[in-house]
């Protein structure tokens, strides 16, 4: 279903956030700032590289659990040496399966 994807999240230093991004993801997901930071601190998270919306510049996905037992699917892309969060929402059915499977 996935293909994993490597990245070396401990050579990166922090997230960037756009400001509409943040707000856009509580307002219409429920998923605050921390609760996304946080997927990426799951040992098991998977990574995959978003080849369908990679046109303007490299994308990936990231499906993760959080403390709460919350899977969240997350869309990033990395800019210099931080993540750059673009979309995060709870995952579906689907997404959840693949995160279960790795």
């Amino acid at each position: 279903m996935y293909d994993v994807y490597v990245i070396d999240l401990r050579k990166l230093v922090g997230f960037e956030w756009d400001v509409g991004n943040s707000d856009k993801s509580y307002e219409r997901h429920g998923v605050t700032v921390r609760e996304a930071e946080a997927l990426f601190t799951d040992e098991k998270v998977l990574l995959v590289e978003d080849v369908h919306h990679s046109q303007k510049e490299k994308r990936c996905i990231a499906i993760g659990k959080i403390e709460e037992g919350v899977v969240l699917f997350c869309a990033f892309t990395i800019r210099s040496n931080k993540i750059r969060i673009i979309s995060v929402r709870k995952a579906n059915k689907k997404e959840r399966s693949a995160y279960e499977a790795t």
